[in-house]
């Protein structure tokens, strides 16, 4: 093999490399992109930077729990933190599945008992202080650590602001 040859094969090599970072960035950006910044949400704040977690260190986050989202085709997890007018602490959950059957297979497993049914996404329950919705191969989660009668408003209000950003 000739050293022009060589360096051509290198090339093509090291573009391949560079187009596939960078479509891993963006794919990160989309993920990361589902989360509104502070401000774009009436009294939402956000707190710290998007986290990331894929299948194989999804324990990590989930210790206990990540059996059941990888046996549905979890391929990663995004989180991200919020404070709701300054006093409430919340965590807004990303779980992107290979497909719309795995959200929903989850989704199903999530309790009905005390839980209200919302338009938002594919499905959508509201509990006390939580909302649980899919859309697409999407299944969102978001936790607020206090309880009060503001929380479920803002809650549904930031929920719909992220089933905005995901793609179907």
């Amino acid at each position: 093999m000739s050293h022009g040859y060589r360096r051509f094969l290198a090339s093509i090599l090291l573009v391949g490399l560079v187009l596939a970072a960078g479509a891993g960035c963006q794919r990160a950006a989309r993920k990361s992109g589902s989360f509104p910044a502070s401000g774009e949400v009436s009294g939402w704040t956000k707190t710290g930077d998007t986290r990331t977690f894929d299948a194989t260190n999804l324990w990590r986050y989930i210790d206990g729990d990540a059996e059941r989202y990888l046996k549905a085709g979890v391929q990663s997890v995004s989180t991200c933190d919020y404070k709701y007018e300054g006093k409430t602490d919340a965590v807004a959950d990303v779980y992107t599945m290979t497909s719309a059957e795995g959200a929903g297979k989850i989704f199903e497993t999530e309790p009905q008992r005390n839980a209200k049914p919302v338009t938002m996404g594919d499905d959508a329950r509201l509990y006390g202080q939580s909302l649980v919705f899919r859309k697409g191969r999407y299944l969102t989660r978001i936790v607020a650590y206090n309880e009060s009668p503001e929380v479920q408003p803002a809650i549904l209000a930031l929920g719909r602001a992220m089933a905005e950003r995901l793609e179907k």
